[in-house]
């Protein structure tokens, strides 16, 4: 029998030993969990640098995905990058492969590849090339936009990064306490961006208990303990950049202005009969020029009689150039998209103005869509120019706004154009599956309100419908229990058919509060007929509105379609 007293010292010992093993290894553990990692982070996946000539793009503290290049020591940022968060005024023709930078008096033009750009007609050389194509994406030389553009960039090298400034004003600062390490994450096992050194300034991002989110100025983003960051101040960060100035052709007094459809030459002659029972009209804008085709080309009906008779009764024409005559929606979209056919555009209009001695054009291109948007908004700018420099005043049309016509750029519009007329109508039109008001009062009070916040008052004219829709609703066979149960139409008429088609159907108005208008409605072999009234009162809320607002002035679709009394009611309201 082997000695049971030898045995259990040798089990103790072992148990000793397995206790003393297990407590190393969770004392290791514990260790590692509690001591800060000294593993540094990878810079050049961490600013995602794959190419040589990457070079990573850290603007107003925020790391971007996509990258800029570093070409013989010059900074090329990506056209959307530039044209999203630095200036929307660049505009790059995808077509032509050129660059465009509308200043309030000249025009910028940079081809791809050159180092040198026409300031108009002045050549100018830039030391460096401008634009560079690189795999079907467009990169601007950073010193250039800085040109036209209120920011500032410093290259850092090893990692290739270039810091950029946009956004002036007031940010949080606070300066390390000490030297440590500025990590990738909140957590001391996070990788080592960068040895902080004792009072180094660093941008708060989002303050914590125990890691503060910050920003270096060299273009690190990442957490330091907070009990090592010291008090936080506000700092206000400011750049000298000179703004550009415009400035706007404006008429003194309230713009009393009303469209007269010409739609061919003896509609010209008409002129007297259509303003003699007119009061206080003195801007008249006959609709003489349309796109004729993808090249830019326009046809005219303009009239020097017409022209000479206006200015002998103090009344100026600004003659409408429309984009809805004779051509597709897809037409006006390659005259604007391709430079040199928008800019032949632009010279035919200048061109037409100055032989007619016209004294202003009213632009109305609609129905376009988002894709077309930047193309619109450089033809406004380049038509405006030509406009300026031959003192003719641009006014220019636009839907009330909405989420759906926000590309038509109201504001840029606004500082180019001299007027922004707002169309207070079309609320209903022909094609809608509802019938309801041209405009009431509350369409008309929003859309002025929301062109207020983009266009100021003494650039807006509001522009008023003369015209009503006689709503027809013929019930449908069968509809589905959600389908609407009338086929709908509607037909355009003025204020007097529209009073006489109630009178002959013995209809008989009264006040909408809510549309701000007379309404009736009748019945004749077995359709509904429904009219939201355009008339004197539901002008004079409208007026009142334009009044109140100190807007420019009012414009009226259509002469011909209102009532002679009419003007008695805006006279009480432009007449100053």
């Amino acid at each position: 029998m082997k000695n049971k007293n030898k045995i259990i010292p040798m089990i103790t010992v072992a148990a000793a030993l397995v206790i003393l093993i297990v407590l190393i290894v969770l004392g290791t553990k514990l260790i590692q969990r509690y001591i800060p990692s000294k593993e540094p982070q990878d810079m050049q996946e961490y600013y995602h640098l794959t190419a040589e000539n990457d070079m990573a793009m850290v603007v107003d503290e925020e790391l971007l995905e996509m990258n800029a290049k570093y070409i013989d020591g010059i900074v090329y940022v990506d056209y959307e990058t530039v044209h999203d968060r630095f200036n929307k005024r660049f505009y790059w023709d995808t077509n032509e492969n050129v660059l465009l930078y509308t200043l309030p008096d000249k025009l910028v033009t940079v081809p791809a590849g050159s180092n040198s750009y026409q300031l108009d007609k002045e050549n100018v050389t830039a030391g460096y090339t401008i634009v560079r194509n690189d795999s079907n994406v467009m990169y601007m030389a950073l010193d250039f936009v800085e040109q036209y553009t209120n920011m500032t960039h410093v290259v850092y090298e090893n990692p290739n990064r270039v810091v950029i400034t946009s956004k002036w004003g007031e940010v949080e600062t606070a300066a390390a306490k000490k030297e440590t390490e500025l990590r990738y994450k909140g957590g001391i096992k996070s990788p080592i961006l960068k040895q902080l050194t004792k009072e180094e300034s660093l941008i708060i991002l989002e303050p914590g208990d125990d890691w503060t989110k910050v920003a270096t100025e060299d273009g690190m983003i990442g957490y330091l303990k907070s009990k090592f960051l010291g008090s936080s101040e506000k700092t206000v960060r400011s750049h000298e950049f000179e703004e550009p100035q415009f400035t706007h052709i404006k008429r003194e007094g309230t713009i009393q202005m009303a469209w007269h459809q010409v739609t061919n030459q003896e509609g010209n002659a008409r002129v007297a009969n259509v303003l003699q029972n007119t009061k206080g009209i003195n801007v008249l804008s006959p609709t003489w020029f349309y796109l004729t085709d993808d090249q830019g080309n326009i046809n005219s009906l303009a009239s020097q009689d017409y022209v000479n008779y206006c200015h002998q009764n103090n009344i100026e024409v600004w003659a409408l150039i429309s984009n809805l005559e004779g051509t597709s929606i897809e037409t006006s979209t390659y005259v604007l998209t391709h430079t040199s056919v928008r800019q032949n555009l632009v010279n035919q209009i200048i061109s037409a103005a100055i032989q007619y001695d016209l004294d202003g054009i009213n632009l109305d291109f609609e129905s376009l869509s988002g894709e077309v948007g930047d193309g619109y908004i450089q033809f406004v700018r380049e038509l405006s120019l030509k406009c300026a420099n031959n003192n003719i005043v641009l006014s220019v049309d636009n839907y009330v706004p909405s989420n759906y016509t926000a590309f038509y750029n109201r504001a840029e519009q606004a500082l180019f154009a001299d007027y922004v007329v707002v169309m207070g109508y079309d609320e209903h039109y022909a094609g809608c599956e509802e019938e309801g008001s041209v405009a009431s009062i509350g369409f008309v009070r929003d859309g002025v309100a929301n062109t207020l916040l983009e266009v100021p008052a003494d650039q807006i004219i509001l522009a008023c419908p003369f015209y009503t829709r006689i709503w027809a609703l013929t019930p449908k066979e069968n509809p589905a229990e959600d389908e609407y149960p009338y086929e709908v139409s509607s037909e355009a008429v003025g204020m007097d058919t529209a009073q006489k088609r109630l009178e002959a159907n013995g209809a008989t108005a009264s006040w909408s509060e809510e549309a701000g208008q007379n309404y009736a409605e009748y019945m004749n072999e077995g359709v509904t007929y429904k009219v939201w009234l355009e008339d004197a009162s539901s002008m004079e809320l409208r007026l009142e509105t334009m009044k109140s607002h100190n807007l420019a002035g009012v414009s009226f679709w259509k002469l011909g379609f209102e009532n002679s009394s009419i003007w008695d009611t805006i006279i009480k309201y432009t007449n100053n």
